[in-house]
Formats: structure tokens, C-alpha cells, sequence
């Protein structure tokens, strides 16, 4: 491998984290050990896969010295003959998970994200799809031992949802869902349409990492804070205080709003954190031009051509376009169970990423 001098220095590293771990200095320092803790985290699984290679390669050059030896038997020779091949495709199977583990790190893997679902084309149909997408994606979450908070949602005059934005928190929760956002279109016959036609329908989705204080620092002096009265559907009063809250950020232009708490100071600080998350999203976007490109791209404009991945109901299937997957248990799907095209999709992904980086070396 072209890169094991660089394995031998993050597993020298490896091995000094272990060290300071068990340092009394910084066991009596706990920002200190939280750091080192993490660094040693980090590099926990490539100084794995590292050190199976190197056993891999020990065992290689005991099996080959074997099938060397004149003195082995007939017997011996051929069960080192298969110890050999499956040593060979062994030795395959972890090189990759190194080089993938070796590409640089998306620095939002590990962080919480926004989530953003809008009701595209399609009317109220459009609506009641965004509201099982959403549950899909709770569904998910559930699974993975996630917390979902709704943040500000608007629901349509049938109980679909018009848009809802909510924090998912947990471990990896961006580096799992980033791929999710873009243009989802299903396929299939309303409960309302009479003469059994199937309709099309769309809905956007947005997945943004969730921006720290560090991450994005928003001036006061930057924003307009306006309070009015809670609403629901069709302008039904749910809350007569003036408890909603809309921050509006002035150098960009940018507008939040959230209802869904009673208390006025709940609702502020749930808008900062789409506003923060909003403008963090936006600064990566200009720091790297081809990720604004690549997200304007995914997430469209909720017209029916711009789509990601298609839900047919009738056919029980979902096809993901941009890599050509169709499974067709879109029952299970929408009960949550995303895993197969999540993978499919970081396995894609990361390979496309193994590509630019063979041609760039």
C-alpha cells in the first residue's frame, strides 16, 4: 500500500493518545481528557483495520513460506492453497475499508442537522406526503436511538403539512442523512380522486448541519426580532399572547419564523437555531462553490422533474436516480427502515470520492 507510512504515523499517534489517557495530569483536567478522548476516538477504527492488515500480512508470509517448503505434503499444500485465496481477498477487503477510512472527513459527519420538508407540486396531496416523510424520517431516527424536535411546522386545511422543520440530535446524524436532501416524488391514487388515476406529486427536502455558537457568531445588531399572535389552519387562533416570533436577518435578507411554543422566549431561541444553521449552510456554500452548485441542484424548486427519488405506491417501489437503485419495499421505507439506500448511497459516494482521489495522487 502507497500509504503506510502515513498508517505508521496516526498509529504512533494512536498509541501516544493511549498513553495520555492514563496520565494523571490530564485525568485532573477534564477539557483536557475530553479532547484527548476524542483525537483517540477518532482514530480508533483505522489503527484497527491497520493492525488486521499487518496480522493479514504476517499470516500471508507464513502460508507462502508453507507452499514454498518442498517438504509439505500434497494435503498440506492444498489446504495452504486455500488459506492463501481467502487470506488474498481478505488482505482486498481491508485495504479498501483503509483507503475510505484514510479520505478526508466531512468536518459535519458528527453533527446534529435541520431538517426541512416543503410541500412541493401537487396541492393538498403534496401536503399529506411531506407529513409520511416526515414520520418516515422520525421512524428512522427512533430506530437509531435519535431525538427529534419540531421546531416550527404549518399544517394544510387536510392535516398534511405545508412545511415542518425540526433538529435531529444524535451520533453521526448528518454524515447518515446528508444525501436525503433534494426533490422526493410519489406516485400514486388520492384518497380523494374518484376515477382511480394515478397523480404526481413533489416535495422538498433540506438536510443542514446544525451550526454551533463557534460556528457562526450572528451580531444582534444584525437582526429584527418581531412578535405576533400563534395561528393555526385557516387562521384559527391557538394562541392569543404574542408568543410567535420572526427573526429576520438584515445583511441577507433571511426570515424565520417559529409558532409552536407558547412561551415567546422558547420560540426565539428555536429560530436562532434554524437561522444559525440557515446562514452556516450558506457560508460553507460560498466557501466551496461546487457544494452550492451540488445543493441548488438536489433541492430544485419542487417541480415534478427535479427529483432525487420517486415513492410509487402502486408498484410498492422507490428508485433512487441518482444512483439507479430501485427496491421495491416501499412499505418498509416508509416505516423507516432507510438503512439499504442510506449505504447505497454512502458507499456511492465515498467511491466517486476514492476515484477523484486516485486521479488527483
Amino acid at each position: 500500500m502507497h500509504f503506510l507510512a502515513r498508517l505508521e504515523e496516526i498509529e504512533k499517534r494512536y498509541e501516544e493518545l493511549t498513553a495520555a489517557l492514563g496520565d494523571p495530569q490530564v485525568l485532573g483536567d477534564p477539557s483536557a481528557y475530553q479532547k484527548t478522548a476524542k483525537a483517540h476516538a477518532e482514530l480508533q477504527e483505522i489503527v484497527d483495520r491497520y493492525r488486521e492488515w499487518k496480522d493479514v500480512q504476517k499470516a500471508l508470509v507464513g502460508t507462502r513460506s508453507l507452499l514454498d517448503d518442498s517438504s509439505t505434503d500434497a494435503e498440506m499444500h492444498a489446504l495452504a492453497q486455500e488459506e492463501l485465496a481467502d487470506l488474498q481477498q481478505r488482505q482486498e477487503a481491508v485495504e479498501g475499508q483503509l483507503k475510505i477510512l484514510l479520505l478526508p472527513k466531512d468536518p459535519n459527519d458528527e453533527k446534529n442537522i435541520v431538517l426541512e420538508i416543503r410541500a412541493g407540486t401537487g396541492g393538498d396531496e403534496a401536503t399529506l406526503f411531506a407529513q409520511e416523510i416526515f414520520r418516515m424520517y422520525g421512524r428512522y431516527a427512533e430506530q437509531q436511538n435519535w431525538k427529534v424536535d419540531i421546531l416550527s411546522s404549518s399544517l394544510s386545511g387536510i392535516g398534511g403539512l405545508k412545511e415542518v422543520i425540526a433538529v435531529i440530535e444524535g451520533k453521526n446524524v448528518f454524515s447518515r442523512l446528508k444525501y436525503e436532501s433534494g426533490v422526493h416524488r410519489v406516485q400514486r391514487v388520492p384518497a380523494t380522486e374518484q376515477q382511480g388515476r394515478i397523480h404526481t406529486s413533489a416535495i422538498t427536502v433540506a438536510v443542514l448541519p446544525e451550526a454551533d455558537d463557534v460556528d457562526v457568531q450572528i451580531d444582534p445588531k444584525d437582526i429584527r426580532i418581531d412578535t405576533f399572535c400563534s395561528s393555526g389552519p385557516g387562521g384559527q387562533s391557538v394562541n392569543t399572547t404574542y408568543s410567535a416570533v420572526r427573526i429576520t436577518h438584515l445583511p441577507t435578507g433571511m426570515i424565520v419564523s417559529c409558532q409552536d411554543e407558547k412561551s415567546q422566549i422558547k420560540n426565539r431561541a428555536k429560530a436562532m437555531r434554524v437561522l444559525r444553521s440557515r446562514l452556516y449552510d450558506q457560508m460553507l456554500a460560498e466557501q466551496q462553490k461546487q457544494i452550492s452548485d451540488e445543493r441548488r441542484t438536489m433541492v430544485g424548486t419542487g417541480d415534478r422533474s427535479e427529483k432525487i427519488r420517486t415513492y410509487n405506491f402502486p408498484q410498492n417501489r422507490v428508485t433512487d436516480h441518482r444512483i439507479g437503485l430501485t427496491l421495491h419495499q416501499l412499505d418498509r421505507i416508509m416505516d423507516g427502515k432507510l438503512d439499504e439506500i442510506i449505504d447505497a448511497l454512502i458507499t456511492h459516494y465515498q467511491t466517486e470520492k476514492l476515484k477523484q482521489a486516485s486521479v488527483a495522487a
